[in-house]
């Protein structure tokens, strides 16, 4: 457990604890964290026996809590903290992508859920989001400024796809192209999903124009070039 640099933050800040076995990965969450205005890190946490210790000597608000930890699950963290009258509110930051322990971690006050790997964009997207939450106060008005209030924490909704285009697909291409580490061709996309070689193109050419995949010509063949495609979104 390492302490942050709470003391010399503005007392007005939201306090951090990143919580986080991977030491580069906490030390690349905490780095996100303290770039986002209105937030400190308290410290970091690599165990929930750490995180224990942390909140029993220091004020934390939020934590960013990965789920996977080596004694224990992060779920377990939040029952025992809730039991202990803890009261910080958790963002949930994990691969885990079961629906159940999604449901079963809202009901224990996780109020985002934050999936790896994501990018500073994404973290700093979601904590904005909770702190415009967390700076209602007072009484409300009527229904539309409690629904404005807890529609605080929602993600935007994912742009529209283009006309034709439809989000399992472009799920499948993205696997694909995500597993090659060499990159792969429209007919190989095409190939590896079971779709034809000019709609897995469509498909490509939208990852590109995202900012998440790059193509490049691929020479050494007959005739016209054929182009490559390599992923360079997240997780890259």
């Amino acid at each position: 457990m390492s302490p942050g640099p709470s003391d010399v933050q503005d007392s007005r800040d939201i306090r951090v604890l990143v919580v986080e076995d991977d030491p580069v990965a906490a030390d690349a969450h905490a780095l996100y964290v303290g770039r986002v205005p209105g937030f400190t890190v308290s410290g970091t946490a690599r165990s929930m026996a750490a995180a224990r210790r942390h909140l029993d000597q220091h004020p934390v608000d939020l934590l960013l809590l990965d789920l996977y930890l080596p004694d224990g699950h992060g779920l377990q963290l939040v029952r025992t903290l809730r039991a202990a009258g803890h009261t910080a509110d958790i963002v949930a930051v994990t691969s885990a992508r079961d629906l159940t322990m999604v449901r079963e971690g809202v009901s224990l006050g996780v109020v985002q859920y934050v999936l790896k790997p994501f990018t500073f964009a994404t973290l700093r997207d979601r904590l904005t989001r909770y702190a415009a939450f967390r700076a209602a106060t007072g009484e409300a008005d009527g229904q539309d400024e409690v629904d404005r209030t807890i529609a605080a924490l929602r993600a935007p909704r994912p742009a529209a796809l283009p006309k034709g285009l439809t989000a399992a697909t472009l799920r499948a291409v993205t696997d694909v192209l995500r597993a090659a580490e060499d990159g792969l061709t429209a007919t190989e996309a095409a190939a590896g999903v079971g779709i034809s070689r000019i709609t897995a193109r469509r498909y490509l050419e939208h990852l590109v124009e995202g900012g998440r995949a790059a193509r490049a010509p691929q020479y050494g063949q007959v005739g016209r070039p054929e182009l490559r495609y390599r992923w360079s979104g997240p997780g890259h």
